[in-house]
């Protein structure tokens, strides 16, 4: 059986990249393709705010695989790390229930509540998956739909790194407890690195977009799983445009911009074996479109129909208006990968600097590229990345000199035994992140954030700080503290921006990001709607569906909040300060300033 982007299916296959572009809707096409063809396939979504159920348009199980009704042979699961935290949590606390003290198994779920847990947790029920025998016995091929670039390159590092740690351990110490507990999952980790490197068995499928940005994290991405021994690598470019209407100027940009960054690809890139897979002018979702874009069923060409009128809604610079107003604010920009949440943290930064304002534009992304959008900063706008490996080994100097000066050699040993777990790494960036969000007490602080399940992760992990500090708080004193969580949650400090594209499943994603924040106590100040054709009004026919086709999409944007900007796709990418300014007033709106925020 051979898949169009993939002519010799392996029986595992990972689907990564960059966020937004396509790895989910490849990934479930494959899976059909391959289950339509009489094997068994189970599709595995590694992603902490997994979008898969919405492709199928149906409920996908956490803990053991859900049969896809509409489609034979085909079962789909979900690595959810809340559901999975909490289930290692009871497994791990079950045999000293009867024997301890009910307020000491209190204590010790207490300590099992960090990201820590979250993460291991997670990272068991991957490499369970992975090498599980029933699951091998049960099915033909095992697809991994990952999370975005960062988030998947931690995850396949973790059962290196947990090896290499157990190798290095000499005192039985780790952060989540004694490492005799965890060394009934060596072998797992083992054999789930063996499984990995195993090029006979396991494809990496890189996504990329046509898109310069997207390639580069690509060859960077192919880069670093070389690094881990995962060779066996293959490029697929999603989305490629033709325009068929040479008179469209934004159809012609499109196609043009597509071209230039294909033929300015990476060297290495260029290397591995390659597909396309042609831009088309409907949603991929369903089974009917997946199916369609891996050549089983109807493909016909989209009619030429005109584009519709848009309501007016307000343009990024309306909400630049508002958080100028307080004079100093954190703006926390989150939304799935791909939705351009870098490119409009950059531009909401910019435009703060040009009015006089001190501005401090960060990024928690792993895999970001806030240099390559701005490309010039200008004397009030600093730049700085979050980055995971340089914050990890500045919080071990800073605990070794903390916790370590009134310990003897035995007691420091432990201590640096304990900060090498690669829990660590998830510690320290939200030690860094609490810190860029302090400096908003007398500036603006634009926090470009990874996306959304690596951010869910972050968020986790401030409210399991906040947690810990109030409860070693009371009276007066826990009345004067000020956390990072309630930083988050004081709407006059921190603006909170939801950026989503004009698309089915980037909303309702945005959507279920928008409840986790408010069961957290955190109201969004916003939602941007970013890239719209129908704003930009392309002639072209397949564009031209696209366009129509996010009329009700913008309609389910409204029903979720009263603030909305949206921003057309520009012909030209914008990067550099000019393209960024631009981004910035290139709304549609013409409306007054006190009518920008009713939804039309």
């Amino acid at each position: 059986m051979s898949i169009p982007w993939i002519p010799q299916p392996t029986r595992y296959m990972f689907f990564t990249g960059k966020g937004g572009v396509g790895k989910t809707s490849l990934a479930c096409a494959t899976a059909v393709a391959l289950a339509d063809a009489g094997r068994r396939v189970l599709l595995i979504s590694t992603d902490p705010a997994s979008n898969v159920q919405h492709v199928f348009q149906t409920n996908i199980g956490e803990n053991t695989p859900t049969p896809i009704s509409a489609v034979a042979r085909l079962s789909a699961i979900n690595i959810r790390p809340q559901a999975a935290a909490e289930a290692y949590r009871q497994r791990a606390i079950a045999p000293m229930r009867g024997v301890l003290p009910e307020e000491a198994i209190k204590s010790m779920l207490e300590e099992l509540s960090g990201s820590c847990t979250t993460e291991i947790a997670a990272f068991d029920q991957f490499t369970g998956l992975l090498t599980d025998p029933a699951t091998a016995q049960n099915f033909d091929h095992v697809i991994f739909d990952t999370a975005p670039t960062g988030h998947t390159l931690r995850l396949l590092s973790l059962p290196s790194a947990w090896t290499d740690f157990f190798d290095g351990n000499k005192h039985g110490a780790s952060c989540m407890g004694p490492v005799s507990a965890l060394q009934s999952q060596r072998k797992q980790y083992a054999q789930a690195v063996e499984t990995l490197h195993d090029a006979k068995h396991t494809t990496l499928a890189l996504v990329s977009r046509p898109d310069r940005m997207a390639l580069t994290e690509a060859d960077r991405t192919s880069a670093d799983l070389a690094s881990l021994g995962l060779t066996n690598q293959r490029l697929i470019i999603n989305g490629v445009f033709h325009a068929t209407d040479s008179s469209d100027s934004l159809a012609v940009a499109m196609e043009k911009r597509c071209r230039e960054a294909l033929s300015n690809m990476p060297p290495h890139l260029q290397t591995l074996p390659q597909s396309e897979v042609s831009l088309r002018s409907f949603n991929l979702v369903g089974v009917a479109a997946l199916r369609a874009i891996a050549g089983l069923g109807d493909a016909t060409p989209p009619r030429l129909t005109p584009v519709a009128e848009m309501p007016s809604y307000a343009p990024l610079t309306a909400l630049v208006d508002e958080i100028e107003s307080a004079g100093h604010a954190a703006v926390l920009v989150l939304g799935k990968g791909g939705v351009g949440k870098t490119t409009i943290a950059a531009a909401i930064a910019v435009t703060l600097a040009d009015r006089g304002h001190q501005v401090h534009l960060t990024t928690t992304d792993p895999a970001a590229h806030i240099e390559q959008t701005v490309r010039a900063s200008g004397g009030r706008l600093t730049l700085s990345r979050i980055d995971p490996e340089k914050e990890t080994a500045q919080y071990r100097t800073m605990v070794m000199a903390l916790r370590g000066k009134d310990l003897d050699e035995q007691g420091k040993a432990l201590l640096e035994e304990d900060l090498r777990s690669p829990c660590t790494e998830e510690v320290a960036v939200f030690h860094a992140f609490s810190q860029r969000l302090d400096e908003a007490e007398g500036k603006f602080v634009i926090i470009d954030t990874a996306p959304t399940g690596h951010s869910l992760l972050l968020l986790d992990a401030t409210g399991s700080y906040h947690r810990d500090v109030m409860r070693n708080l009371t009276g007066k004193a826990q009345m004067q503290v000020n956390t990072a969580l309630m930083k988050l949650q004081n709407p006059s400090y921190t603006r909170t921006l939801l950026v989503t594209l004009p698309e089915t499943t980037p909303i309702l994603e945005a959507g279920e990001l928008q409840e986790d924040l408010q069961r957290a106590g955190i109201t969004p100040f916003a939602w941007v709607v970013n890239s719209s054709l129908l704003a930009a009004r392309p002639k072209d026919p397949l564009l031209a569906a696209r366009a129509n086709a996010e009329l009700d999409k913008l309609a389910m944007v409204a029903k979720r909040t009263q603030r909305i900007a949206v921003i057309p796709w520009l012909a030209q990418e914008p990067v550099g300060l000019d393209g960024l300014r631009q981004l910035c007033d290139g709304g549609n709106s013409l409306l007054p300033k006190e009518q920008y925020f009713t939804a039309q």
